[in-house]
């Protein structure tokens, strides 16, 4: 059964020359550029794809492509179908 209510899932991006070019670069101006593109990458894809109000992006990720959502199971299966998008999973919890 497809649960209604939002739980965590990881988003991880295809791949992006703009990311692996500021990635290259090792400094802190560089490293600031790569937390500003990446946050609003991901920012805008949700925005496009999802409701206002009906998800929560928890955190982009910088070593990875890659941010943290809390969103519906429906709408994990719409960001799965963006072209811009390589895996989106549930987080597992390990006991």
């Amino acid at each position: 059964m497809r649960s209604t209510k939002n739980e965590l899932y990881f988003v991880f991006m295809n791949y992006d020359s703009n990311y692996e070019r500021l990635r290259s670069k090792k400094t802190k101006k560089g490293s600031d550029e790569l937390d500003v593109y990446l946050s609003r990458k991901h920012d805008e894809l949700l925005a496009a794809i999802l409701k206002p109000g009906s998800y929560k992006k928890t955190f982009s990720m910088v070593i990875v492509d890659g941010f943290a959502v809390e969103i519906t199971d429906d709408q994990a299966d719409l960001l799965r179908s963006a072209k811009e998008v390589r895996l989106v999973e549930k987080n597992q919890e390990i006991a």
